[in-house]
């Protein structure tokens, strides 16, 4: 079975006819002013999905984030949760709860009293509250920690104790703003781990807002690009990678190199993009009718082969330049070739061997080459 890039787990309800979202926006905006932060945007999330809300600073994430938590209201349309509209319900009485990037934890509590807050003001019984913290507290593995207060924890216990308290209210879906914002690179990393872990163990629904791409692709089962208040692409990471569905997405996730040129049907059910005389893309095509038009192609650094000889075939999906810099990053180095058309060229390859003979070097001309299927046709 072939599949784009690995598959964490099974779970897929999106591709199931007879599924029902367990969260919709249906042409949902929201207006501040004249400023339009959502613009009539449609969503289906499903139950017990690690969901993830990507994009830039501006592009409507958190306020669409803000508006599931009940913190803002549509300007238009509706957000329908486990099937009931959410209109007028104030943000205590959904069935969510949000842990901010800040966590917000009392300072003058301890570990055990700022998971139990909600719980009282709830107005659980004291022996059902006690078990709740103490499950809480197990599964954030901080019982040694239940009488300190925030200031005595580190950055990476303090979220934890976030969390703790965002799911000991029990909340069908839990809403996570840029939830791992204030720790450091590599804590950042092992906590990734942890909540998509935490989230299977628990059953929830997780939709997380951030900018981070690579924390979007570890953690969610499906991604949703946003730009300008709309989602550009909903898919999975795999295919938000592999297989953008436009020069936008292509571009904002990862490193990519895009190629433009004239493109015309060749033999085979191949097309072929003229990108610059002696430099020729052939590529698989599921359309004929493009003779004459501009196409993109777009493929990712680690797809192309670098080399000081020429490959079979030289000018069809290969092309010749000059070596214009070369970075050294550990696991993999980074190429960057200038071609005789002035286009620089990002290639990566995997540092599998300590050691490496004849290594290719600044100023040398080389060939960059890459197989026909090793990228996508842009739309646009």
């Amino acid at each position: 079975m072939k599949s784009l890039g690995s598959i964490r787990r099974s779970f897929a309800p999106w591709t199931d006819p007879s599924a029902k979202p367990y969260i919709s926006f249906r042409n949902v905006t929201k207006k501040f002013g004249t400023f339009v932060a959502v613009d009539d945007l449609s969503l289906d999330i499903y139950h017990r999905e690690f969901f993830a809300l990507l994009g830039a600073s501006g592009c409507g994430k958190s306020t669409l984030l803000r508006m599931l938590a009940g913190f803002e209201q549509p300007t238009s349309g509706e957000i329908i949760l486990d099937g009931v509209n959410m209109a007028g319900t104030p943000p205590y009485r959904r069935p969510v709860n949000m842990m901010f990037q800040s966590y917000a934890l009392f300072p003058h509590m301890t570990v055990e009293k700022n998971i139990a807050f909600g719980l009282k003001q709830d107005g659980l019984p004291k022996n059902e509250i006690a078990e709740r913290v103490a499950q809480m507290l197990k599964l954030v593995k901080l019982e040694k920690f239940a009488a300190r207060k925030p200031h005595q924890l580190s950055g990476g216990q303090r979220q934890r104790v976030a969390l703790a308290r965002s799911i000991a209210k029990r909340p069908k879906v839990l809403l996570l703003d840029e939830p791992l914002g204030a720790l450091d690179k590599k804590l950042r990393e092992e906590t990734q781990f942890e909540l998509m872990d935490l989230q299977q163990d628990l059953g929830l629904t997780f939709v997380v807002v951030t900018h981070d791409q690579e924390e979007a692709m570890t953690m969610a089962d499906r991604i949703a690009v946003m730009a300008a208040g709309k989602v550009s692409q909903v898919a999975t990471p795999a295919e938000i990678y592999e297989a953008p569905n436009s020069r936008f997405v292509a571009d904002f996730i990862g490193d990519v190199n895009i190629f433009d040129g004239l493109a015309s049907p060749a033999d085979g059910g191949t097309l072929d993009i003229a990108v610059t005389e002696g430099f020729t893309i052939r590529t698989p095509i599921g359309t004929s009718d493009v003779r004459g038009a501009s196409r993109g192609f777009a493929i990712r650094p680690e797809k192309i082969r670098v080399s000081r000889e020429a490959p079979m075939n030289a000018g069809v999906n290969s092309a010749k330049g000059e070596m214009w810099d070369i970075a050294y990053l550990g696991d993999m180095t980074v190429y960057i070739v200038k071609l005789k058309n002035g286009q620089t060229v990002k290639a990566s390859m995997l540092n599998a061997q300590r050691s490496v003979e004849n290594p290719l070097g600044y100023d040398e001309d080389v060939w960059i080459s890459f197989d026909g299927d090793a990228g996508v046709l842009l739309k646009d």
